[in-house]
């Protein structure tokens, strides 16, 4: 029958003039035999939304590991505060730096909106130090978004002009822990443990905090190669900021704990692989991971077992800053506390020192002279 059709079309066209149209009972028999379906826009794929991989584009202006954990944990927030996105931690925060919503950062990103979230970061109590960190997080990624086209460069360019409101200077002074509450602390974090390889790693990450001064970056980022046996000496191979690396010897009862914790790790081998983590997850039922521990969940450990004891709040770095003023209060030479907390210079660990947490006893000394009573301590006191 198309045979037929077609033979009757091209004979019927070659006797019309060149310019005569053809009929429409000639054309119509064609169309219907070449017509296609109409596609249905129902199943049309939309197109993927463009993200922008931070975690790509950050070690080409931060070299630091310690900087790129910073930055995103204040880009973070800055998301969860300015775009409503939720909280993340860990991994789970490193992913979304690997895709951030180019739309999103758009619409969050602005001179106007940095200033006000700024100010709600003074409000909080933030300090100066912590409120340049988050400017300057925020400032890289509209400038690393610029470079690569996806943010224009008058933006960009106007949130180096925010001024943010004037925050009390240098760190926030923190906590400043006893001896006693030291021991409390460590204590603690044995017995928030739900099995018992949870209560050895919680015991030893507490152990090697409050003697070895570590970061919590630090300790998460530590490898079981980093020990090492020096001079008859077991010593640990940290990986500070900057890029810089230092020795720190391990207490005996810490070289016990780790000597345990090894066994538990690695049971069917003489030690555990030099690469794999120092510090670990660990599963519901005590199963313990591959993975390390992120330095978010040192932080939830510290936390959570200064809870459980009722010291109040109480963060990894106040553990740092603890050992410090313990080691100074016992007549430590400040030399040799300024290696252990791998200062540049013993000038920054005297400035460390000094905004420490001081006891000022001029008016306790004043009442006594005056005679005066009390009536016992208040109970709300922490």
């Amino acid at each position: 029958m198309y045979a037929k059709i077609v033979t009757r079309y091209l004979t019927i066209a070659l006797l019309l003039p060149h310019d005569s149209p053809l009929p429409h009972a000639i054309i119509s028999p064609m169309r219907k035999t070449i017509q296609l379906p109409t596609p249905d826009s129902s199943l049309a794929v939309a197109e993927p939304e463009l993200t922008f991989d931070l975690t790509a584009a950050l070690p080409g202006r931060a070299s630091s590991r310690h900087s790129h954990r910073a930055y995103y944990r204040w880009i973070d927030r800055y998301l969860v505060d300015v775009a409503g996105l939720k909280p993340l931690i860990g991994r789970a925060r490193v992913n979304r730096m690997s895709m951030l919503s180019v739309p999103v950062l758009q619409k969050a990103i602005s001179a106007a909106q940095l200033r006000a979230w700024l100010g709600r970061l003074v409000q909080e109590n933030n300090g100066k130090q912590g409120i340049t960190q988050a400017k300057a997080s925020i400032i890289t990624l509209a400038s690393l978004l610029s470079e690569a086209g996806l943010l224009d460069d008058y933006t960009s360019a106007s949130l180096k002009n925010v001024r943010p409101p004037r925050a009390e200077d240098g760190q926030r002074p923190g906590r400043w822990l006893s001896t006693d509450q030291i021991k409390l602390l460590v204590a603690g974090s044995r017995q928030i443990a739900t099995s018992e390889n949870q209560e050895l790693r919680n015991h030893l990450i507490t152990a090697i905090l409050c003697t070895m001064a570590l970061r919590r970056e630090e300790l998460s980022s530590a490898r079981w190669g980093d020990l090492s046996l020096q001079n008859n000496r077991v010593v640990l191979r940290v990986h500070g900021k900057g890029r810089k690396v230092a020795m720190i010897d391990v207490p005996r009862p810490v070289y016990t704990l780790l000597n345990q914790w090894r066994k538990v790790v690695a049971p069917e081998a003489t030690a555990p692989p030099a690469e794999s983590a120092l510090i670990r997850r660990i599963w519901k039922g005590g199963r313990v991971s591959k993975g390390p521990l992120s330095a978010d969940g040192i932080w939830y450990i510290v936390t959570e077992a200064a809870q459980h004891v009722q010291l109040g709040d109480v963060a990894p770095h106040d553990l740092r800053r603890s050992v410090a003023g313990a080691l100074h209060e016992a007549g430590t030479p400040i030399d040799t506390i300024s290696r252990l907390l791998r200062h540049s210079n013993v000038a920054v660990t005297e400035r460390y020192l000094n905004r420490l947490p001081r006891s000022n006893e001029g008016g306790i000394l004043m009442s006594e002279l005056l005679g005066m009573e009390s009536t016992g301590e208040p109970d709300w006191v922490r």
